[in-house]
């Protein structure tokens, strides 16, 4: 009998085997977010308390010149509105990470980043799991945004979904390569003070960057380096039916970087997550 005959056969994974993997970890995903109320809640709350009593307060002491995508003079509530659809995905991303580092430690991820399966795929498959989660936090949004009289055109919120699933992977990416380095849970919450309040003030989220360069020319340069300043920009002229080419150039970039990043941080054998002598990660 040859070696042949004994060896088994290796082979890929199936198409239906990948499908049923990523249909497993999206329904997780949305089950988990569907029984955490508070989370959809919290998600709300942060945009709708910037936008009902921010917004009212600096609407008479930051005037807005006519810029694109905007036609003519529009209120400080809307221009902030694609800032705040963004900053959903910005919180949404980084609790996704969050929930990362917990079930890393002591939940399913655990099990399946030691299963068969590419490593590059599950984490594909978690981070659109974020990115449609969020997706439904954004439009919940909108909703009532719109009762806010803040209403794009009607074909507007078709022609921003593009922008915002990519901007949701952009900041799931970004999220899932940060928690690649986190060991412990209680140090995540710390790391994201440092990344999300920087990230949110020093972009065009509240303010336009013409008027950022008026006041501070370093802190223009600043936002103007910030992806997430990108993302912002994106979401803006899609939600009115138009591009920003240098907009997705920068966040289809950074998306790729961040989650090559990721995959190589995720690796055992390369990345930030060592396996150490007892083959437990480090």
């Amino acid at each position: 009998m040859t070696s042949a005959a004994i060896t088994p056969i290796q082979r890929g994974f199936s198409l239906t085997e990948y499908l049923t993997c990523l249909n497993g970890i999206v329904w997780r995903e949305a089950l988990r977010f569907l029984h955490q109320r508070e989370r959809f809640i919290s998600a709300l709350v942060r945009p709708l308390v910037w936008l009902f009593i921010f917004a009212t307060g600096f609407r008479q002491v930051l005037g807005l010149s006519i810029i694109p995508p905007y036609e003519t003079y529009i209120l400080y509530e809307v221009y902030i509105a694609p800032g705040l659809m963004a900053m959903i995905q910005l919180f949404n991303g980084m609790q996704s990470s969050l929930s990362m580092v917990y079930d890393r430690e002591m939940g399913n991820m655990r099990t399946l980043l030691v299963s068969p399966l590419p490593r590059w795929f599950l984490l594909s498959c978690k981070l659109l799991a974020g990115t449609a989660v969020s997706l439904l936090q954004v439009y919940a949004f909108l909703l009532i945004a719109w009762f806010w009289d803040i209403a794009p055109p009607p074909a507007g919120y078709l022609t921003v979904l593009p922008a915002l699933v990519l901007s949701g992977l952009m900041l799931g990416a970004l999220g899932m390569l940060i928690s690649s380095g986190i060991k412990q849970l209680e140090n995540f919450a710390g790391v994201m003070n440092f990344v999300i309040f920087p990230m949110f003030f020093a972009s065009s989220a509240l303010y336009p960057l013409w008027r950022i360069l008026e006041s501070s020319p370093m802190l223009y340069y600043v936002c103007l380096f910030n992806p997430f300043t990108h993302a912002v920009e994106l979401i803006r002229f899609a939600l009115y039916g138009q591009m920003n080419w240098i907009a997705l150039a920068v966040v289809g970039g950074c998306t790729i970087a961040f989650m090559i990043g990721a995959i190589f941080a995720y690796d055992p054998s390369r990345g930030l997550i060592r396996r150490g002598p007892a083959g437990g990660e480090t």
